[in-house]
């Protein structure tokens, strides 16, 4: 799609209970805007920045709406033109968008992890995945930004697909989704319902928090070239954790979730050497500063990749939380055998986790018992 002005499908982000955000990339300097259209035949736009200004961009589009009920059905389309010439118009198709309802007595969410710009992997996972209130991609969608141009490719048409299409999509930033020469142009692509790398969301009865868990080194690790800066980062998370879960919507919720790229718990938690090429497995530092507030709050399970490795961890009485780990394939070959996605449904009665391989071999079934 490079020589078009368009070059990818409108990919819906940073799904809230009063809208949501939609990310287009562009080949040249280009404005943009949504249109929608109601369940009832209402139609309008959405048509400005923060600033006031219409989108506008030379690799990217971004259009936040807000306003709606919780659990509005609607559908939107991107249009975009040429700002420099040639003048061009591009209207993409329709794509059907609902947002959260934290009312909903039903809630089903899905779960990738580690696809690494596998495109195999990641054809075999569309396919797989069905319609859900929330995608979470949890983390390590590439392997380090090398070329600027991978962005696109990567994150907003991946292995040429509309992954958005019927599941809007909560990206988790993995560790190396922060490495390579062009990571701190990962903002631009990615949409959260604050802009900030940590948010938290409700859909029907299950409370899902979404943490940043940096780097498996610490930040003055000399491969890091004095780039990153993940330990307050990590503190700033713990502050909010606290506040955030405090809300009524998260404090009384009968299933609460935590998604993190790397596991905050680990099968083997000797102590790495990081002078002698050791990395972390799980995140210990994030696990200091965030335990506290995640067992006042109830946390019922962990959900991560990072390992590579399908891993299940029941809760414990040291550690209160269960630890779910998805697999993925290497980020330098190749390997669909080790790909999985987790599949959640909740109800009154229980909430459903079901790991499943890209065959559909269910992997791991974790079932779980409202809290309230």
């Amino acid at each position: 799609m490079s020589d078009e002005l368009v070059t990818s499908p409108p990919v819906v982000m940073a799904p809230r209970a009063d809208g949501f955000e939609v990310v287009w990339g562009v080949s040249r300097l280009s404005r943009g805007w949504l249109e929608w259209e109601g369940a009832d035949g209402t139609r309008g736009t959405a048509t400005a920045d923060a600033f006031g200004m219409v989108p506008q961009g030379d690799r990217v589009l971004r259009v936040r709406t807000a306003g709606w009920p919780a659990g509005t059905a609607l559908r939107v389309r991107s249009v975009t033109e040429s700002v420099e010439a040639p003048a061009e118009r591009h209207e993409s198709g329709w794509k059907p968008v609902r947002t959260l309802d934290a009312a909903s007595d039903r809630a089903r969410f899905a779960v990738w992890n580690d696809t690494h710009q596998q495109d195999d992997t990641l054809r075999a996972l569309h396919e797989a995945t069905p319609e859900v209130d929330v995608l979470v991609w949890n983390g390590d969608l590439c392997n380090d930004w090398k070329d600027p141009s991978w962005f696109t490719s990567t994150m907003l048409n991946p292995a040429g697909l509309d992954v958005s299409a019927g599941r809007p999509l909560a990206i988790v930033v993995g560790n190396h989704d922060v490495r390579g020469t062009w990571a701190y142009q990962l903002e631009d692509f990615v949409a959260t319902p604050e802009g900030r790398p940590f948010t938290a969301f409700r859909i029907g009865p299950v409370a899902c928090v979404v943490l940043h868990t940096g780097e498996d080194k610490p930040d003055a690790h000399p491969t890091f070239e004095g780039r990153v800066a993940f330990e307050p980062l990590r503190a700033e998370q713990a502050e909010w954790l606290r506040e955030v879960t405090a809300r009524p919507e998260f404090r009384d919720a009968p299933y609460r979730v935590v998604f993190c790229h790397i596991p905050l718990r680990w099968i083997d938690e000797a102590v790495v050497d990081y002078d002698d090429e050791g990395y972390d497995w799980f995140s210990r530092m994030s696990r200091d500063a965030w335990h506290d507030a995640l067992v006042e709050w109830g946390a019922q399970i962990v959900v991560s990749g990072h390992t590579h490795y399908q891993t299940w961890m029941p809760a414990t009485e040291d550690v209160p939380y269960a630890q779910l780990i998805g697999g993925g394939p290497d980020f330098d070959v190749t390997s669909e055998e080790a790909a999985a996605w987790i599949d959640g449904e909740a109800s009154a009665e229980e909430l459903v986790l079901t790991m499943r391989d890209l065959a559909g071999t269910v992997l791991q079934e974790v079932r779980l018992a409202p809290l309230a």
